[in-house]
């Protein structure tokens, strides 16, 4: 039986500090947890499934039956002569399971240290940083099915992995609880440095071979000096996708801005950093009120103290206006709004 709180504060919860209540809070700390569900469901209310916080906006008091996802737990379920197989609970902080599997010597996740939120969220968002995505890692996804009140799991290709998308925001929105993800991860380095400053950083260490801790270590660097600590300013990380954009809408950019960052996507398309479109609307920096766009990543969008969820959301649609105005691109958020 699982025990359910009234009108519970979410503000130490999301990571933009809204100060919302959830009129029904429940913590699931076991996969048993999920079986007692429907029959403790206050008022038929539908579930929203809360992990770390940190991809979400509550722009509005949440009119759901908030339930914090805390299954722990780090299995070793197969190996052999090149690979690891690991099975981790939905509710593992995601940043100490990189450190984990940096310690344990398991390879390949190195270079998503540091991204907030937990194991769970990561197929969800089909989280990614400096080339690496977890679609790349994760083997099989399980999960409660809501409706059917049955355990059930997703194979690698049926989770339908996309830039920052996957089944569960799609078809299965609303209609599941992560429990566990299945990781295959080798025993051998195959570093990727060439995104970002990865490869600044380790020179400015003198670090000529790397390994994966030291691959670790410069992102943690890199991502510590341009991101805010939520801890200390309100913020979700990237609040944006970075849009892909077919070859020739790129090569016209180009044409105007000689320097504008782009990164190749299969054939027909260049991924553009949307920081730098950003930049070049001049919102970096900008603030008003308590709600702003962070001066050293204009991805992030902070809430320096009081600023309501609808005034950053807001804030995003002026952004993305403006940025359509001026290259003709659609940002899209990458946070969920509530």
């Amino acid at each position: 039986m699982i025990n359910i709180e009234k009108d519970y504060a979410l503000d130490q919860l999301n990571t933009f500090g809204m100060p919302v209540k959830a009129p029904y809070f429940s913590v699931i700390r076991e996969r048993a947890d999920c079986s007692s569900l429907a029959a403790n469901a206050p008022e038929g209310l539908p579930v929203l499934i809360l992990g770390g916080g940190s991809n979400m906006l509550f722009t509005q008091q949440p009119d759901k039956w908030v339930i914090k996802n805390e299954i722990k737990g780090i299995e070793l379920i197969g190996e052999d002569e090149t690979h690891i197989r690991l099975k981790v609970g939905a509710g593992e902080v995601w940043h100490e399971f990189v450190l984990y599997c940096i310690a344990h010597n398991y390879c390949g996740i190195e270079n998503l240290a540091l991204i907030p939120g937990t194991v769970g969220a990561a197929p969800i968002q089909n989280i990614g940083a400096y080339g690496v995505e977890v679609k790349q890692l994760i083997t099989k996804v399980h999960y409660w099915d809501i409706e059917k009140e049955t355990f059930d799991y997703l194979d690698n290709k049926d989770c339908r992995f996309g830039y920052r998308d996957s089944i569960f925001k799609q078809e299965l929105k609303g209609k599941y609880i992560i429990t566990e993800v299945e990781w295959q991860l080798s025993k051998t380095p195959s570093l990727n440095t060439s995104y970002g400053n990865i490869k600044e950083e380790l020179d400015s260490r003198q670090i000529t071979q790397p390994g994966i801790k030291d691959v670790a270590e410069a992102v943690i660097a890199i991502r510590s000096s341009k991101l805010p600590d939520p801890k200390v300013v309100g913020n979700a990380g990237s609040f944006f996708k970075n849009p892909e954009v077919k070859n020739e809408v790129y090569e016209a950019i180009r044409a105007q801005y000689s320097t504008a960052p782009g990164y190749k996507v299969g054939q027909d398309k260049t991924k553009i950093p949307a920081a730098w479109l950003i930049e070049q609307c001049n919102w970096k920096g900008f603030r008003e009120g308590d709600a702003g766009v962070h001066p050293k990543q204009p991805l992030v969008l902070v809430n320096y103290g009081t600023a309501s969820g609808t005034e950053i959301f807001e804030l995003s649609t002026r952004i993305i206006a403006s940025v359509e105005e001026k290259f003709g691109i659609t940002l899209e958020r990458e946070v969920q709004i509530i």
